[in-house]
């Protein structure tokens, strides 16, 4: 059974009593009579031929409260959009594939660039944006779920449990965000979470000092999740970055826009594996070196924001105080291992710190060289204010896309 523990300034909300999914699911369905609910799938056309998108789909086809499925397709040409309309075309509710390389969005963006308020890099940031504009657009649904399509333990109790803290109307949270412990094939995964952002965070409350938005930070039990849900609101005053500091720059919004007695976290899986990505210890510019650094990037720019002057000699004190801290971490993890019988690499865990540590100084030297960096996508408030019309123009692109090739 797991503990009922409040750990930080964000409320947690446990499994205690193994409530049964069919009970929850039911009462979603009455809930969403009243509060209508969606669910967000940014996708790359690859995961629709792979081993976890075709079961996730099987199982949000049993799903009976959702108004609404908004699906970003990535990386596809035409021949490919056509085949994920038929592929997505076995769920039974509303849905909408956004072919976001298609001709029609492609102007859109365009016509977005030229103002400066498109996303300026590729990938999932970009994809999950246009995706909450189209939700905007589309007004069907009021409390939105958003997870991953490469989730290998997917049931369909997680959808379940990630949206019904903003489901209920008893309760107040405007954003929820999905916890889990990233255990599977006898091996403790998680290396990014684990290994970078806890001891970074510990790292930065010594260098920096106590700090509102650490503590803050510091409360969730899985920063990095792929998973969480929010209200429609929530939608048009946030900023998101386009790369890989996508989920700490989300949580840092949510800071800087609600108090913490409207976020919380929920258990959400018992288990959980995805497709996990390499370490690219030769290279910054793919895999967890790459995310490493936009991920650092992420805590540097926000404590920047909040006053927080760095320099190259704190750069240099910040990695070594994260070194140190990170490396005692790898052997708290080895215990847990031990104690649990699950395998864990000392090495390839040191090499995991050492290669953060150095990409630690990396994100500093980058944040200090290019000091005018705006990594973040506008929010959809100010790109309505610029283009009055641009959710009804995004909204008739994605129907006209979906109505000539597929419906």
């Amino acid at each position: 059974m797991a503990d009922f523990y409040q750990n930080g300034v964000v409320t947690t909300l446990h499994n205690l009593a193994q409530r049964p999914p069919e009970d929850m699911e039911a009462e979603l369905e009455k809930l969403s009579k009243v509060r209508p609910l969606g669910l967000i799938l940014p996708s790359l056309f690859s995961e629709l031929e792979g081993q976890a998108l075709p079961d996730i789909i099987n199982k949000i086809k049993q799903v009976n409260y959702l108004s609404e499925i908004v699906i970003g397709l990535d990386r596809a040409d035409l021949d490919q959009y056509k085949h994920a309309l038929d592929f997505f075309g076995q769920l039974p509710q509303h849905h909408r594939v956004l072919w976001n390389d298609g001709p029609r969005l492609q102007a859109i963006d365009a016509k977005l660039q030229k103002l400066g308020l498109a996303p300026k890099e590729l990938g999932k940031g970009r994809n999950v944006w246009y995706c909450m504009g189209y939700i905007l657009a589309s007004n069907k649904a009021e409390a939105i779920a958003l997870h991953d399509c490469d989730i290998l333990t997917y049931e369909k109790d997680l959808l379940a449990k990630l949206l019904y803290p903003v489901a209920n109307p008893l309760f107040h949270y405007d954003f929820s965000k999905g916890f889990y412990a990233r255990v599977a094939d006898g091996k403790i995964n998680g290396r990014v979470s684990r290994l970078l952002v806890t001891p970074l965070i510990k790292a930065l409350k010594k260098t920096v000092g106590h700090c509102d938005y650490l503590e803050y930070m510091d409360s969730f039990l899985y920063p990095l999740a792929g998973e969480f849900s929010f209200r429609r609101d929530v939608l048009k005053d946030i900023r998101i970055p386009s790369d890989w500091g996508l989920e700490i720059g989300v949580l840092s919004e949510m800071y800087r826009n609600y108090s913490s007695n409207h976020i919380c976290q929920v258990d959400i899986a018992s288990t959980y594996d995805h497709k996990h990505q390499d370490l690219s210890l030769e290279s910054t510019d793919g895999g967890l070196s790459k995310m490493s650094i936009d991920i650092s990037k992420a805590f540097i720019r926000k404590l920047a924001t909040q006053g927080e002057t760095f320099t190259a000699e704190k750069f240099r004190t910040l990695k070594a105080t994260y070194y140190r801290i990170a490396l005692d971490y790898v052997e708290t993890y080895r215990n847990d291992a031990i104690m649990n019988g699950l395998k864990l690499d000392i090495h390839s865990e040191e090499k995991a710190v050492e290669m953060f540590a150095q990409n630690l100084l990396i994100a500093g030297n980058t944040f200090l060289e290019q000091p005018m960096e705006t990594p973040f996508i506008p929010s959809w408030n100010r790109v309505i204010s610029a283009i009055p019309d641009i959710l009804p123009q995004l909204k008739e692109a994605v129907e006209l896309d979906n109505q000539e090739f597929g419906f």
